[in-house]
């Protein structure tokens, strides 16, 4: 086998393995991004744990099809780079659909969460979800309003008891 088949290769293997390691990815079209928009973006993907590659449309359809993803053949066309989320499943999404409201040239054309295959609109559906943290936080605070009144009616109770 010739070196560049076997740097090939190499290459399919890796991104199978980003693809596996993954929580989920997203596929993004960045076409006519500035070098200082690019910074920004590959920053805020650092900050939230998402690995994002720029890689070639031939390599990531072979090694999504030899994973069995077909969905993605229509998909890997033009300029695409791939964001793997490693952290929270909704960051990769989250920061391509964040970015994309003040960067018109940056735009998710799909992605995969859960091992499934999820179109463009699914992908900006998810960027506004809320943190998993927020979530949790939200749902302390129901608990909390909903204890905190029954504590005061079983006051009020133990108070027109007395009287």
């Amino acid at each position: 086998m010739s070196v560049a088949k076997e740097l090939k290769a190499e290459q399919i293997e890796q991104i199978k393995k980003s693809v596996k390691e993954s929580k989920a990815f997203v596929l993004v079209e960045y076409e006519g991004i500035n070098v200082e928009q690019d910074t920004k973006l590959r920053s805020d993907f650092r900050a939230n744990n998402v690995k994002y590659q720029v890689l070639k449309n031939r390599l990531v359809k072979r090694a999504l099809n030899e994973l069995g993803f077909n969905e993605f053949d229509s998909y890997l066309e033009k300029t695409t780079a791939i964001a793997f989320a490693n952290g929270d499943e909704l960051a990769a999404a989250k920061v391509v659909v964040d970015n994309s409201k003040t960067v018109k040239a940056l735009k998710a054309k799909c992605g995969l969460l859960d091992g499934k295959f999820i179109d463009a609109n699914v992908v900006t559906q998810i960027a506004n979800i809320p943190s998993k943290d927020v979530l949790l936080c939200q749902l302390c605070g129901m608990l909390q309003s909903g204890l905190s009144g029954l504590a005061r009616a079983i006051s009020e109770i133990a108070k027109n008891k007395e009287n």
